[in-house]
């Protein structure tokens, strides 16, 4: 695996990655212990497509899920045209 980076020795183009990685390996990885490597991919994939994009809190949603955030803006949206 090669490192990308956009800049030569610049690793804070990488901090978003590096972040995911390391909620990913702290909530799901560390301290398990799996028998196959398909083991491995399956904790992947639900953390990934199960968890992380449809129920996990994200900051940058204001602590809502990814799955949540578009109904919470209609929810907002139609009560600001309510009170307009």
């Amino acid at each position: 695996m090669v490192c990308s980076m956009s800049s030569k020795g610049n690793c804070r183009d990488n901090a978003p990655t590096e972040s995911w990685f390391n909620s990913f390996k702290s909530e799901r990885v560390f301290g398990e212990r799996f028998a196959t490597r398909d083991a491995m991919k399956a904790t992947a994939f639900a953390y990934i497509e199960v968890f992380y994009n449809r129920k996990r809190l994200h900051s940058t949603l204001g602590y809502t899920s990814p799955a949540g955030f578009p109904k919470d803006w209609i929810n907002t949206r139609e009560e600001e045209q309510q009170v307009a």
